[in-house]
């Protein structure tokens, strides 16, 4: 009865994962397929990868993702890092009012977050644009048209770039602090007093002793991080502007006709998500299996 029970619970996991990934190994499948059906398979080719590469649009938005991944994944590491340090040492009647206000980004739905964020670059831009850039090149035109003085004018701020960059920060810096604070936790204070003692600086004894404790929640909350940002869409499209995304280039091609040029640029996005969860999982049974192993090592 236990066995049939077991088998019972396999089958029905086994269909649950064939639900789930059978899409998307359709789409890997269709990815080499020499024509361009999704439904017929005409042969193996890697034509639709080779047509990826050579379109500069897709390989310009593939860039730009890139660039703000990794920016946003140094930046929020960085700031996530010092922020947890002062979070802890912190009393727990503001910390864990701070944590909460933490929380939001990462509990609150994208939708939320990306509306709000956009309304928010348009206020503060337009803000900018009215009071300062109106006011300066009012400026240099007075100055042009009663002394004959030329000054640079200020261009007017866009949404682009760096707001794309900023909205990316926003939900990445949570994800390292929720990361970095619990490795601050387990961290023993005593060695922290130790190096003091020993004659460290506070500087030399944060890069020299409590980096190496809690590196493994540093390296987990970037690698989070980058796989939270390469992989978004509706924040992206919200706060982008003129600027364009993998995904968002992706979602302006479904508008238009689904071309198997998408099996292509999905698979590879598929990949390499699912290489950084394969190493952000083997990071933390590594880390569980050393934790639970004894002092000695035995």
């Amino acid at each position: 009865m236990r066995k049939t029970r077991r088998a019972g619970s396999r089958a029905f996991m086994g269909l649950v994962f064939l639900f789930l990934y059978a899409p998307i190994l359709l789409l890997i499948i269709f990815s080499f397929n020499a024509g361009g059906s999704n439904v017929v398979w005409e042969g193996f080719s890697l034509r639709w990868y080779q047509e990826l590469f050579q379109d500069q649009r897709m390989m310009n938005a593939v860039y730009t993702t890139l660039l703000v991944s990794v920016l946003a994944t140094a930046i929020s590491t960085v700031v996530g890092t010092l922020t947890s340090v002062g979070l802890y040492g912190m009393k727990k009647r503001w910390r864990e009012p701070i944590l909460s206000v933490n929380n939001i980004p990462v509990m609150n739905a994208d939708i939320v977050t990306g509306v709000s964020l956009c309304i928010f670059f348009v206020a503060v831009i337009a803000g900018w644009n009215d009071l300062v850039v109106d006011g300066w090149n009012g400026f240099v035109t007075f100055l042009e048209e009663n002394f004959r003085r030329t000054l640079p004018r200020m261009p007017e701020l866009k949404m682009g770039f760096l707001t794309l960059l900023l909205a990316h920060l926003s939900f990445d810096i949570p994800y390292v602090i929720l990361n970095v604070l619990p490795k601050l936790r387990q961290m023993d204070n005593s060695l922290v007093d130790a190096a003091q003692d020993l004659g460290c600086t506070w500087p030399q004894a944060f890069r020299k002793v409590i980096v190496p404790e809690i590196k493994p929640g540093i390296v987990t909350g970037a690698l989070i991080a980058f796989t939270m940002s390469i992989d978004d869409f509706v924040i992206s499209y919200f706060t982008a502007g003129s600027t364009s995304t993998l995904s968002i280039e992706i979602y302006s091609m479904v508008r238009r006709r689904v071309s198997p040029e998408l099996n292509a640029v999905s698979t590879l996005l598929f990949v390499v998500v699912l290489a950084l969860l394969i190493i952000i999982n083997v990071r933390e049974a590594r880390q569980e299996k050393r934790a639970s192993l004894p002092l000695d090592g035995r």
